[in-house]
């Protein structure tokens, strides 16, 4: 009984490949969500677009939050 239908046989090297780059792209991603967090934005829905933007369209959200979004958030005093 197949669950996942045909995966191809592909050797150990090309998975590790692909399985690095999902690792790398979702720690982008999770980077992206915990800075818009850690910043203060204009407005809380700026910070809140930032972070679902980030959520839900995973790596272009996190790509256009630090091209874009980071510049327009300052870092909390302390």
């Amino acid at each position: 009984m197949m669950f996942f239908g045909n995966i191809p046989e592909l050797p150990l090297s090309t998975w590790m490949t692909i399985l690095g780059c999902i690792g790398f792209f979702a720690a982008l991603s999770l980077f992206a969500i915990w800075d818009a967090f850690k910043r203060d934005f204009p407005t809380s829905m700026e910070k809140v677009g930032w972070i679902q933007l980030s959520i839900f369209i995973p790596f272009l959200g996190c790509l256009a939050y630090f091209c874009l979004g980071r510049r327009r958030g300052k870092k909390y005093e302390a």
